[in-house]
């Protein structure tokens, strides 16, 4: 439409009639004599109304499901991210106990042994000097630790110090070809000498060839001069195989050490020794054997039998079920009671 006189005051005109209606709609309330005419809009106007909304409306939703959505994902997000903590917690208390585990475990056998140890915690297996079965162990000059040292843990005899750094040295472990510790049996005192087999058992080479040893019998260290580098009294392991003598000068036996190579993390090195042998005093308690259970049967005589049978008679009950021959013949009348009473 073109902007003319006309159509201006056409448009002054309309909205004056607006005007005009809605004063007239607002003062007649509920009584409105527009009323009609609106439920009439209403008839006309409403289908299309919602057919736009219908139309309108999913784009709306999408625009906030988006929205919802990005919150959502910062609330997952910060759920993942405290339950990775979480179970980070969890895994390090469950590191931690074990090593308070494995640290109250080795200060009690150094306490009964009276070993001065330093702790020490495993941070790397293997060396540059090419051995097989070592572990590096993060202690070493600064911390008092000097080669020929004995390495041990809750358990027993882990090894030896062989290279020390200013801080950090090198244990050479006992299941190494390389390892030899003199060895004290318990109870018998036979003395030997341990060597290393990779991850198979320790190989004992007895002194005494005609040594009365057994399977379960268990070695403790036996200690160098000048207790270096092996102290006295520590546990080495369990006998698992003995050879049968040949006539040889020594006998050989197979010890199955205490000590687990494969899983070393806390360990201590002892920079005193004890200031007399402490012998057998450090071995781990004996399992108690487990008692054999006595069977006990207990006969019950039968119920049918009465209370003034003979012993004969309570006996047949017994064996069968049934009276004997000899409880029918006592219990029959005899061939001549019956003529007896025929005659009668």
């Amino acid at each position: 439409m073109r902007d003319t006189k006309e159509s201006r005051l056409l448009l002054v005109l309309l909205i004056a009639i607006a005007f005009a209606l809605i004063t007239v709609d607002i003062r007649g309330g509920q009584n409105s004599p527009v009323d009609g005419a609106r439920q009439a809009a209403a008839t006309v106007f409403g289908p299309i109304e919602n057919g736009v909304s219908a139309a309108v409306n999913p784009v709306g939703n999408a625009v906030s499901a988006v929205r919802d959505s990005g919150e959502r994902h910062d609330r997952l997000a910060a759920l993942e991210k405290e339950n990775a903590a979480l179970k980070a917690k969890l895994g390090s208390s469950d590191r931690n106990r074990s090593r308070l585990a494995q640290l109250d475990k080795m200060l009690k056998l150094a306490g009964n042994g009276q070993y001065g140890i330093k702790g020490a915690e495993v941070i790397a297996i293997g060396a540059a000097q090419g051995f097989s079965w070592t572990i590096t162990i993060d202690v070493g000059a600064n911390d008092g630790i000097r080669r020929d040292m004995t390495v041990l843990n809750g358990d027993g005899l882990v090894g030896r110090v062989t290279t020390v750094g200013p801080d950090s040295s090198t244990v050479l472990l006992a299941n190494d070809p390389d390892f030899t510790v003199g060895t004290r049996m318990e109870g018998s005192d036979e003395l030997g000498f341990a060597s290393g087999q990779g991850d198979r058992p320790l190989r004992v080479q007895l002194l005494n060839a005609k040594a009365d040893v057994k399977k379960g019998d268990r070695l403790v260290t036996f200690g160098s001069q000048a207790d270096k580098p092996f102290v006295p009294g520590v546990p080495v392991g369990v006998v698992s195989r003995v050879d049968p003598s040949g006539g040889d000068l020594t006998r050989t036996v197979y010890v199955t050490p205490y000590v687990g190579f494969t899983k070393l993390d806390i360990v201590g090195v002892v920079v005193e020794a004890p200031k007399k042998d402490p012998r057998d005093e450090v071995l781990p308690p004996k399992p108690k054997p487990t008692p054999t259970p006595t069977v006990t049967v207990t006969v019950t005589p039968s119920g049918g039998a009465s209370a003034g049978a003979s012993p004969g008679a309570s006996t047949g009950a017994l064996a069968g079920g049934q009276p004997t021959d000899a409880q029918s013949t006592d219990s029959s009348p005899t061939d001549a009671q019956s003529t007896d009473n025929q005659r009668q």
